[in-house]
């Protein structure tokens, strides 16, 4: 009986948090509503990846998003270039928060990623460890219309949809250069970097890989925006 009580007025309340909300009578702060756009300067909490999943289903606001940041790019044209190959909602881009080398295209849901882990992950692991900040992000490129590892008989690979992009290194403010290839077992800091933006990555992209998963990434970061979960 004194169960049932407690159940009933937990109902209660949470009908009532949720008219007051409803009406306004409530003010969350941004970042804590998951209604709210997300901020991609605002410190990333359990929320983000609800919020980049809506800009998925929202081509608009994924667009409107991206805008804020410091990216330079310009939209693409949705098209299809071959079978489960081309771009949807897509953007090619040619700087980030840092300089690129040759431009490449992203769809913007994964260029939005990119620009959150460029700005929470990236930038502050370089002044962590470095004293400094990272000015260009050296890669193998994004869009690719091919299977995975380019087998004939296996799947789309997410390059096929411009849904990833491949990070073979970086160049501090110094022009020091950091190459996932030579770097990633160094035991000082160089290595502990590239484990820290690998890992961080995994906080805002679905698939991370990198030369812990297997060979065919001992020189690069696989970042991909996808239906299936994986950070090795």
């Amino acid at each position: 009986m004194v169960a049932r009580i407690i159940f009933s007025v937990l109902i209660a309340c949470s009908i009532a948090a949720g008219i007051a909300l409803w009406r306004g009578a409530i003010e969350i702060p941004e970042r804590y509503d998951p209604w709210a756009t997300l901020e991609l300067d605002a410190p990333p909490n359990f929320l983000t990846r609800y919020k980049l999943g809506r800009l998925s289903k929202d081509p608009r606001l994924c667009l409107e998003v991206l805008s804020t940041s410091p990216f330079r790019y310009e939209a693409l044209h949705d098209r299809v270039t071959a079978q489960a190959c081309g771009f949807f909602n897509a953007v090619r881009i040619e700087q980030t928060g840092s300089e690129v080398g040759e431009p490449f295209s992203l769809s913007c849901r994964a260029a939005v990623s990119l620009a959150l882990w460029e700005r929470h992950v990236l930038q502050p692991a370089a002044l962590e460890h470095f004293r400094q900040s990272i000015a260009r992000i050296e890669h193998y490129g994004s869009y690719s219309c091919r299977n995975v590892y380019g087998r004939p008989q296996a799947t789309r690979s997410r390059h096929a949809t411009a849904e990833a992009f491949d990070v073979a290194g970086f160049v501090l403010a110094d022009d020091t250069r950091i190459r996932v290839l030579g770097d990633w077992d160094n035991a000082g800091a160089q290595g502990r970097f590239l484990r820290e933006v690998r890992t961080g990555a995994c906080s805002f992209f679905d698939s991370v890989l990198s030369p812990d998963y297997n060979d065919a990434h001992r020189d690069h970061f696989h970042f991909d925006r996808g239906a299936y979960r994986m950070c090795r």
